[in-house]
């Protein structure tokens, strides 16, 4: 008794300990949170190839995709499910549980026998076991029930990894999306903020000198207030749009997951032709159905679910069980302290073959539930199809009245220049003129970034990827190349792994 006593009062202490040691909540001090952001920021930007030069469009992409968070995020969970299908894969081995111990107990165990038809004692008090001794052994064993459970759960994972690589490429091209959008609205803002600075610093000026003028009385209060309204108007308009530009260049930097104060130079080249688009989509609507990774991933659940019912139908049949084992008992009362042993197990719950016609009709309801969301996305799909070719048209049309009206501000600017004169006035039409001239810019800037956008919004309605399957392994100069010779591939009359000729649609004609 006393041998049991010190291990139970230890266990007993311990346990006591570990419960008043959760007891009060810890929060972490103000110098671990310093530390941690100070960790987490470093991380962010780890590893990123220094800005060396002005940055292309596909530069920007290939940045935004090799160091973009999101990205990453799934990344990390496509490596998550492929190690959970590694983990699910070992439940189909057999078991081969190693196994040791020490009991002890305050007596001796033992009994008597008694006869069983005149109820005499026919032996004296014994035991065969020592009070203290030390068992070991070590088991394989394996069932069919384990293994169908392993199977199919190795199956769901193997499904969830395609699922989660859906998902990283809805993400790529999302982030594709976001960027092509941001590109040409930061590369409109590098454009014209050195214009709308230098015109809102020469509108102050005119504004001064229009208080001055007033206040000398120079020219006709209500004139010089007129002056001063509309000059204050050309302030208020410009530093609207300068917000705009400021923004745009400060969206572009986090989709790029550049860190603070480095240098963001983007290459001012023309501006490239969008292409046209044909008026037939129903192509473009097929391709838009196998592609789409949301349609793919709704394709897989249906599986995944599948399978959970294939599980639980597994556990209706009869399970058999083997085992095969060594054990050893140091006990001194035993003949053999050593042996083998093996058994073979067949067991059925009889009363769970009732859920069958349950488990039919569920798989059948799971099964037309996942057709139907399927169906329902797919509807979607098609819808986003035809407002992406829609609302690309709508932006080339805007695109080409930008056009026009910028080329009518820019004569008109010159016309003011050629007759501005001394007068007040006169440079008051000038700063319109080249109000209006600015705003026509930030117009035309804006309705190509516009189309830009429709353009990229239409490739992921249809589901296209102008991007390598493999974009950690691609340094920021390869991967932008990849990615601009896979667009290039999509814009020149064939679709990403198509062959010409072989009756696959066309994107753009």
């Amino acid at each position: 008794m006393q041998r049991l006593r010190t291990p139970v009062s230890v266990g007993v202490a311990l346990l006591l300990t570990a419960c008043a040691a959760v007891k009060e909540p810890k929060p972490f001090t103000e110098d671990e949170n310093k530390e941690r952001a100070k960790v987490d920021q470093l991380r962010m930007y780890e590893q990123q190839e220094p800005v060396t030069g002005p940055i292309t469009f596909y530069e920007a992409a290939a940045r935004a995709l090799k160091y973009n968070l999101d990205y990453r995020l799934k990344l990390m969970e496509s490596a998550l499910a492929a190690n959970l299908r590694d983990v699910s894969s070992h439940e189909m081995l057999p078991r081969l549980v190693a196994s040791a111990g020490r009991s002890g107990r305050s007596n001796d165990s033992g009994g008597t026998s008694i006869g069983i038809e005149d109820r005499q004692v026919s032996l004296r008090p014994s035991t065969s076991e020592e009070r203290y001794h030390t068992v070991a052994g070590l088991g394989l064993s394996w069932s069919t029930l384990d293994f169908a459970v392993g199977y199919y759960r190795t199956a769901q994972k193997a499904d969830q990894i395609l699922m989660a690589e859906e998902r990283r490429r809805k993400v790529a091209q999302n982030v594709l999306q976001d960027v092509r959008s941001a590109y040409w609205r930061a590369l409109g803002a590098q454009r014209l903020l050195p214009q709308v600075d230098g015109l809102l610093s020469r509108t102050q000026d005119a504004l001064r000198q229009a208080r001055e003028a007033q206040d000398k009385g120079l020219l006709p209060r209500q004139e010089i207030l007129a002056y001063q309204r509309a000059l204050l108007d050309s302030v208020s308009l410009l530093t609207a749009r300068r917000q705009d530009l400021e923004f745009a260049q400060a969206e572009l930097r986090a989709l790029m997951s550049l860190p603070p104060g480095a240098p963001m130079q983007l290459v001012d080249a023309p501006d490239p032709a969008l292409p046209k688009l044909g008026a037939d989509l129903s192509q473009l609507e097929q391709v838009a159905l196998v592609r789409r990774p949301e349609i793919q991933e709704e394709w897989y659940r249906k599986r995944v679910n599948q399978r959970d019912l294939d599980i639980a139908k597994a556990q209706l049949w009869p399970n058999v069980g083997v085992s095969l084992g060594a054990r050893y008992d140091s006990n001194m009362y035993l003949y053999n302290d050593q042996w083998r042993a093996a058994g073979i197990d067949v067991s059925i719950n009889l009363l769970r073959l009732l859920q069958l016609p349950s488990l039919n009709a569920a798989q059948e309801s799971q099964s037309q539930t996942d057709d139907a969301r399927r169906i329902a996305l797919s509807m979607a799909v098609l819808t986003q199809v035809r407002i992406g070719a829609l609302r690309y048209s709508l932006a080339m049309q805007e695109l080409q009245f930008a056009n026009q009206s910028l080329k009518v501000d820019t004569e008109l600017l010159d016309y003011a220049r050629s007759a501005k004169k001394t007068s007040v006035g006169s440079d008051l039409e000038v700063i319109r003129a080249e109000g209006r001239f600015l705003l026509s810019r930030y117009q035309r800037e804006a309705a190509q970034s516009s189309a830009e956008a429709a353009w990229g919004r239409l490739y992921n309605s249809v589901g296209l990827d102008v991007f390598p399957q493999q974009i950690d392994s691609h340094d920021v100069k390869t991967l932008a190349g990849e990615i601009e010779r896979m667009t290039t591939d999509v814009e020149s009359y064939r679709l990403i792994g198509a062959v010409p000729g072989d009756g696959s649609p066309n994107l753009a004609r």
